[in-house]
């Protein structure tokens, strides 16, 4: 059964830090680029961040420089370092491969920053 699920949000105020993680099981983890994604409120789904199989990074302009994205193929994890935050990070995150598989969507996790 395959299971990506995301952990990690909370509330915090803006200038601050949160890391996600996201656990992965079901799928040949390490043969899959990974990536985050995120939905604010009444918008759609954007992309954030990817690590490739040979664990290079790829970051959306909005993030670059202040979030940072890694995977541990032992622990079949992805993370999301995200410092400085903003309150336009506000968003439902996601964890999928890369591209994403639709039935792969798993609930997400809250983050909330707040001004």
């Amino acid at each position: 059964q395959v299971q990506l699920v995301e952990s990690g949000g909370g509330l915090v105020q803006a200038g601050g830090s949160l890391t996600l993680s996201c656990k992965v099981s079901g799928i040949p983890f390490v043969h899959n680029d990974m990536s985050w994604y995120r939905q604010a409120p009444g918008k759609q789904r954007e992309w954030v961040a990817t690590v490739t199989r040979g664990s290079r990074t790829g970051y959306a302009d909005a993030v670059k420089g202040r979030f940072t994205i890694s995977r541990d193929n032992a622990e079949r994890t992805v993370s999301l370092q995200m410092d400085s935050l903003k309150p336009e990070d506000t968003a439902v995150y996601y964890c999928n491969t890369n591209p994403p598989i639709r039935h792969y969507w798993h609930q997400g996790t809250q983050v909330t920053v707040s001004s």
